[in-house]
Parts: structure tokens; C-alpha cells; sequence
């Protein structure tokens, strides 16, 4: 018997004024032992259809018509579903995981609940999940709390969170979203193996298509709430036949070869997320006038310049100092970025790239080393008056543009914050003119500053991230993960204008990113870290044509293709 069949399904969110329907008759079925791909656009309905299954619409939205039968039964007629038969891996593993708890706590309480097993035998199975997502030391880590794993060990906690009801469907909304291609490459085989040794069924929603090409056995095509496309994955990867499944892979990056822009949708996506183009004319009127004034280095010289940089972090604290333990999460780090430059940073999580990121933005102290920025060192001047001046120079994009905005403001007032913050502007009419100059660059237009962050996109969101990090006027941006969580053709948009942006004003830029087409497309160098180091650092070509160091290698071998045409 079928495990799952979507019949007709359609899902409607009523509003005051029209009825939004996020699914329109979609049918679908899922056999035991098979792994279906959805993949779309972001809003195309893909993940309204794994919470519908999971009964977690939010309210008003509702199933409006059709039915979803799990081994032949209608799933609102099985009060023990959620949990039990069906688990989800959602996409963002720091609001699936209470910050309260240690993970351990958390698993415990969760296979509690769907076995009967001693606080003990949990505790034992607790561990036994973390070692197989792949977290090392799982007999220490399972007594941490979520703000002391990366983004990708917090991903593994879900999974095994996921896993603890020994489930017969899994719904994987973006699970290797915020991992590495190392750690991509085992939580896929970790689902693979799980779908061919106990006949589980999986759900993949994501936007990498190599992923697709590489896991599922059959993929749906999602466009603007209906299945424009269906059958086997070499099928759709290699004979598509619907024009928007050409356009969805002709945006995929190209991990074979760099090109100067990524490639665009060339089918035109209703409701696309950018209202108007960018106007990059607009730089000369106010980002490259008035430059700060910081440092007297001669152009020739690097602008950022990392020298042995290290530090560690307290993981279990004592009364007694030999009884502390510590992680180096950063150990002798060194380098220099040229002006003008992208120097893309890769590396498994916990690898010491966004640790790096922060202690060169000033959110960490480094322990060990100079942080040499146009040749002051930016740790020297933590308590000189000229400290906020040297900082608003340096300007970081974060990777999850949601938590980094503040919901209760105007999208206006979270652009102009640091405009306020760091006086440049001389009166309030200036600051909306900035304001508007800063969101027409981005492509979103000066009316988007009345709306709130909730009333955009992803991709819309990241473009207010960027006008932002924009506003201080800098001469550094630090992108860390800036795309990882859009779909194919926004991130094209994004990086384009992160391209234009840096040839219009200048900028130099550290890329931090675990997609591996991406970094070769967008960087000059790369520098691969490990384990808290730098193992190889070379320029972007080289390293990707003749590696040499085995990591480097491993990394390269790992990464997701589409395969032969």
C-alpha cells in the first residue's frame, strides 16, 4: 500500500480583503523506501505542503479541499500522528531547539515520550543519535545547550531530534541548508540509509538541486502553489520539459567552471520578490562622498591583515581552574585581504569561520593575535575615541536576515538606525533621503521603507540587510552565509548585486560560505579551515583545478553536482 497520497490538496489562508490559496490541487504520492524532491521558488508551496501533512498550518490557514492518507487513512483521524508516525526537520534549527534545555534534556524528554525507556536507557540513546548525525564527542556535547553548537551541529541535533519516534515518513523541510558540503554529504547518506533499511519514506523541500540529483528518486516541480512538473529525477535533472524547470536549473551555480554574473530566472515568477531594478547611479550622490578617513596605509598594502589570531571558549566551568575545560574554536590564524578583494572562507562546521567573522566585526575579543585593519590595530583602539569611527567601516551580513531585523520597526527606521547612531546625517530629511537612496540601490524601492521585515521575501529581507550594512558608509563587508537560506535564482539576484555593489563602491569583502559553487563563482582567494585553522589558502582557480591539501580535496569530491548532461 501507497505510504502517502496527497489527493487534490489545497491549502487557503483568508484575509480581510482576498483569500490567499498557498496550494492549489496538488496530488502527490509517496511510497515506503522512496525519497520525492520538492523543489520551487520560495512561496511556491512547498513547505505549506509538508506542515499541512504535519497538521501545523498556522492560523486562519486551513486545508480547503483534498485529503492526505497516510497508509490509507485520513491523517485528521489519527489523533497520535504528530510525533509518532510523521517527523519534521525544519529549516531553522535555532527555533526548533528551546534554549533553556541541553540538547540532551531535549532528546531524553522526547524518546520518553515514544518509548518506554528508563531516564537512564534515554540518556544512552541520546547519545547513540548524536554519534550518528555525525557530532563528535557525543558523551560531552549531549550536556550543551543550543548556543554552544554551530548552525550546522544544531541542524544534526534536529535531525536526531527528528528520529527519536523511529518514524515511518520524514518531512526534511531544507535540511542541509545551514551545512557544509562534508557534513551535507553524511546527514544525505544518513537519510538514504535510513529510507533502505527501514523503509522510511522522506519529503525532500530544497532549493539545492544538486542535492535533488544526487538523494531523491522522484521530484515535483512547485510553481506559484501548483505541480507544474513530476516524474524521475534524471528525467526532470536532464529533459526537463516544462519551461520553468529550465529556467529553475540554468540558475543553478556552475561548480565547473567561474562566470563573471550567475545566471537569472529567465521565466518570469509571479509576484517576483524585486518591485524595481537597482540603481546603482545613485552611489556617487552620498556612499562615495564624505568617505571616513581612517588610517594612512599606502594602497598598496592589504587592508585587512590577520596575524596569528586565536581564541577559545569556556565549555564546562568549575570552581576549580584544572577542572575547566575549553575549545580552541580559533588557533594561529593568519592572512591578508587586498583591497578590493573577496576572499571567500570555507570549512566545515565548527570550523572557526564565523568565529573568525565575529572577532574581525569586534563581537568577540580574539585571545591570541592583531586584527590590523588599514593598518590600525582594532583591538588597541577598543577604548580610543576614534574606535567607533574605525568600526562602522567594518559592516557584517548575517546569514539569517529574520532574527538580524527587528521585527517592530519600520524597515525606514532599521535602515536609519545606524545612520542616527553614527551621525551622518545632518537633519531628519536628509536621513530619509539616505534612507530611500540606500533601499533603491538594493532594488526594492524607497516605498518598501514603510513596511515591516514579516511583509517581505527571504530574499527581500537579505536586500534590507545589505542596505544596511550599506548605511555606515564602509569600506568592509563581511558576508557570513549571506545566500545559504534562498533558492536558486534569488541567491543569483543577491550575489549579482553584491557584485555590482563591490565594483561601484569599492568594497572589500569576506565571503563565508559552505557552497562551494558559490565561493568559486564570487572570491579571488580561497582559505580552507579545519579544525579551527587555515590548511590551505590559494586563489580561487587553483585551488579548485589542483587542491593541495587532502581536506581541500575532500571538500572539492563532496561537492553537489547535477551530474553529466
Amino acid at each position: 500500500m501507497t505510504l502517502l497520497s496527497i489527493q487534490n490538496l489545497t491549502v487557503e489562508y483568508p484575509g480581510r480583503k482576498a483569500t490567499f490559496t498557498a496550494v492549489r490541487d496538488v496530488t502527490l504520492t509517496l511510497e515506503r523506501g522512496e525519497i520525492l524532491g520538492l523543489v520551487g521558488e520560495s512561496g511556491a508551496g512547498k513547505s505549506t505542503i509538508g506542515t499541512a501533512i504535519m497538521g501545523l498550518l498556522d492560523r486562519p490557514g486551513h486545508v480547503a479541499g483534498g485529503r492526505i492518507l497516510l497508509d490509507g487513512t485520513d491523517t485528521t483521524s489519527i489523533p497520535d500522528l504528530l510525533g509518532a508516525r510523521v517527523s519534521m526537520i525544519f529549516q531553522d534549527p535555532l527555533t526548533s531547539l528551546n534554549p533553556l534545555y541541553t540538547v540532551g534534556q531535549q532528546l531524553v524528554e522526547t524518546l520518553r515520550t515514544h518509548h518506554r525507556l528508563t531516564p537512564p536507557e534515554a540518556r544512552g540513546k541520546a547519545v547513540d543519535l548524536l554519534d550518528q548525525v555525525g557530532i563528535r564527542e557525543p558523551e560531552t556535547r549531549v550536556d550543551q545547550y543550543p548556543h554552544q553548537f554551530s548552525g550546522g551541529m544544531r541542524q544534526r541535533v534536529v535531525i536526531a531530534l527528528a528520529l527519536c519516534s523511529d518514524p515511518d515518513l520524514i518531512i526534511a523541510d531544507e535540511p542541509t541548508t545551514a551545512l557544509d558540503v562534508s557534513v551535507q554529504a553524511q546527514i544525505l547518506d544518513l537519510l538514504c540509509n535510513l529510507v533502505k533499511e527501514r523503509g522510511v519514506g522522506v519529503i525532500l523541500v530544497t532549493h539545492d538541486m544538486g542535492v535533488i540529483a544526487q538523494t531523491a528518486d522522484r521530484v515535483a516541480v512547485m510553481y506559484h502553489g501548483e505541480v507544474v512538473e513530476e516524474g524521475p529525477t534524471q528525467q526532470i535533472i536532464h529533459a526537463p520539459r516544462h519551461a520553468y524547470t529550465q529556467s529553475l536549473l540554468a540558475a543553478v551555480p556552475r561548480g565547473d567552471r567561474k562566470l563573471d554574473r550567475f545566471p537569472s530566472l529567465s521565466y518570469a515568477p509571479i509576484g517576483a520578490d524585486v518591485q524595481t531594478a537597482p540603481d546603482l547611479s545613485l552611489t556617487s550622490t552620498w556612499l562615495r562622498s564624505k568617505a571616513p578617513d581612517v588610517g594612512t596605509g599606502a594602497s598598496t598594502k592589504p587592508l585587512l591583515s590577520v596575524k596569528g589570531l586565536g581564541i577559545r571558549f569556556l565549555t564546562k566551568n568549575a570552581i576549580l581552574p584544572r577542572n575547566r575545560r575549553y575549545v580552541d574554536a580559533v588557533k594561529g590564524v593568519t592572512f591578508d585581504i587586498a583591497r578590493g578583494e573577496v576572499l571567500g572562507l570555507v570549512g566545515e562546521s565548527g570550523s572557526g569561520k564565523s568565529t573568525v567573522a565575529r572577532m574581525i566585526a569586534g563581537i568577540h575579543p580574539p585571545d591570541t593575535g592583531q586584527i590590523l585593519f588599514d593598518g590600525q590595530d582594532i583591538a588597541a583602539r577598543q577604548g580610543s575615541h576614534d574606535r567607533q569611527a574605525l568600526r562602522r567601516q567594518i559592516q557584517m551580513i548575517f546569514q539569517d536576515p529574520f532574527s538580524s531585523l527587528n521585527p517592530r520597526m519600520r524597515v525606514r527606521d532599521i535602515v536609519a538606525e545606524p545612520i542616527h547612531h553614527n551621525r551622518l546625517a545632518g537633519s531628519g530629511a536628509e536621513t530619509q533621503k539616505i534612507v530611500g537612496d540606500l533601499l533603491t540601490i538594493v532594488g526594492l524601492g524607497a516605498a518598501a521603507g514603510d513596511r515591516f521585515p514579516h511583509e517581505f521575501s527571504g530574499g527581500q529581507r537579505q536586500r534590507i540587510s545589505i542596505a544596511r550594512a550599506l548605511a555606515t558608509r564602509p569600506r568592509f563587508l563581511i558576508c557570513d552565509e549571506p545566500t545559504s537560506a534562498l533558492d536558486v535564482s534569488i541567491q543569483a539576484q543577491i550575489l549579482n548585486l553584491l557584485k555590482d555593489l563591490r565594483d561601484a563602491l569599492d568594497l572589500t569583502v569576506l565571503f563565508i560560505s559552505h557552497d562551494l559553487p558559490v565561493v568559486r563563482q564570487m572570491c579571488d582567494r580561497v582559505a580552507v579551515m579545519q579544525k579551527g585553522q587555515i590548511c590551505e589558502l590559494s586563489e580561487t582557480e587553483r585551488l579548485f583545478e589542483t587542491p593541495q591539501n587532502a581536506y581541500t580535496q575532500e571538500l572539492i569530491d563532496l561537492m553537489p553536482s547535477l551530474g553529466p548532461a
